[in-house]
């Protein structure tokens, strides 16, 4: 069998070794001058004869090798799984380019793992822990029904489960699955107060399921930052978990609401109460009263406020602007929420507001956008807007690339002396 000297193949392979490839995989092998691979991977192919190269985590290295006998050896790469699926092969297409190679992918451990506890994997939030440590991925773990994890050395499916536990996702039970597809399969159970002691070989892969009902848990920390504190840090209510005004744009609005220590501040439409609780850090000296109608979000507000030791800040459940008599002249005022009677709500908001105060609207849609721009355009002048587009940062492999949070708009209008 002659093989094009011109591609480097790369061959996904199971805990079964040769014995699950397809024909060609395994004419590939067997024609192979070399053959690189972890040493668990390597372990699977004593009968090979090539050249063995083991890869290591110096990536930059097997690029270095894989340039110098490009086009001299016939080379086979092997990788567990689906080389494709937080494997190898993305990174090297990505430096070598795509047209040196070709990919003969085997079922990724992380399928064989949803097959094996039964849930459909196409909606869930997959993630290797090797490469994103745990305490980036909270938040996307907080508001997932079904998540699917690759471990490491580090983050086991013990440390996982007492990380959960810790920072208050208790709401999950976990599946972990060891030694896919070989002898020694084994598929565990249990709740997370249960795995957090137990011990588990190091190929296994973990899947969390929400269990019915629960709501979104805020995380814990033992320090919270005076404003910008991540998202996750607040408990909200789900369905409208991903709807809390995110930390970037909380700072921003923060900003514009040109807070003192004595403040007093009114946060209307204010969810699960995020800028409530920083603007009543930032104000420690003033007052914050954070209003609500929805009542389970009412409850939420009250519940974070404790968490995070907040106590001069007041929750009030009730429909604005109904509840705003009573209360007192705010310095600034922060809106999340305007409803359909945007020109209204914004009308009696503005008239409250003290001399020299600060009202700052944030809205998420163009039809908001046009309605509360041209209802604020009637009360002040002038009415500053800005578009907050923010990307957050995301490690895959070696190469650094970027996840859009969904775009908001923040107006910002002040009352003259």
């Amino acid at each position: 069998m002659t093989l094009p000297e011109s591609k480097i193949h790369i061959v996904g392979i199971g805990s079964d070794g040769p014995a699950g490839l397809t024909t060609r995989g395994r004419a590939l092998l067997a024609a192979a001058d070399v053959v690189l691979g972890s040493d668990s991977v390597l372990d699977l192919l004593a009968e090979v004869s090539a050249q063995r190269v083991r890869l290591g985590p110096d990536l930059q290295e097997m690029v270095g090798f894989l340039t110098a006998n490009l086009g001299r050896k016939r080379m086979v790469i092997v990788a567990g799984g689906d080389p494709l699926f937080y494997g190898v092969a993305r990174y090297l297409c990505e430096k070598l380019g795509k047209e040196h190679f070709e990919v003969l992918p085997h079922v990724s451990s992380m399928q064989l793992a949803f097959a094996r506890v039964k849930e459909s994997w196409e909606e869930a939030y997959l993630t290797n822990l090797a490469i994103h440590p745990l305490d980036s991925v909270l938040d996307r773990i907080r508001t997932a029904e079904l998540v699917g994890l690759f471990t490491s050395e580090q983050e086991t499916p013990a440390a996982i489960a007492r990380t959960l536990l810790v920072r208050g996702l208790d709401y999950f039970r976990a599946y972990v699955c060891e030694n896919l597809a070989a002898p020694d399969e084994r598929v565990t159970q249990g709740e997370l107060t249960e795995l957090q002691d137990m011990e588990f070989v190091p190929l296994n892969v973990m899947i969390l399921k929400r269990k019915p009902g629960r709501p979104d848990q805020a995380a814990r920390g033992s320090r919270f930052r005076l404003f910008g504190n991540p998202d996750d840090f607040f408990a909200q209510s789900r369905p409208k978990s991903g709807l809390i005004t995110q930390a970037e744009v909380r700072a921003i609005a923060l900003a514009q609401m040109n807070l003192f220590p004595n403040s007093v501040v009114w946060d209307v439409g204010a969810g699960s109460g995020s800028v409530a609780i920083e603007a009543a850090q930032v104000a420690h000296l003033g007052m914050v009263y954070a209003i609500e109608q929805d009542v389970a979000d009412y409850h939420l507000i009250v519940a974070n406020a404790q968490s995070f030791g907040v106590f001069n800040l007041k929750a009030i459940h009730g429909a604005a602007p109904g509840v705003f008599a009573g209360l007192p002249a705010p310095d600034a005022i922060f809106v999340g929420g305007a409803g359909h009677e945007v020109a209204r709500m914004l009308e009696t908001s503005y008239a409250a507001l003290r001399p020299g105060g600060r009202m700052v609207v944030n809205v998420a849609t163009l039809e908001m956008l046009g309605a509360t721009y041209g209802a604020l355009k009637s009360l002040a002048s002038p009415v500053h807007v800005s578009l907050v587009n923010i990307a957050r940062g995301v490690e895959q492999l070696e190469t650094l690339r970027f996840e859009a949070v969904n775009p908001t708009f923040l107006l910002a209008v002040g009352k003259a002396q």
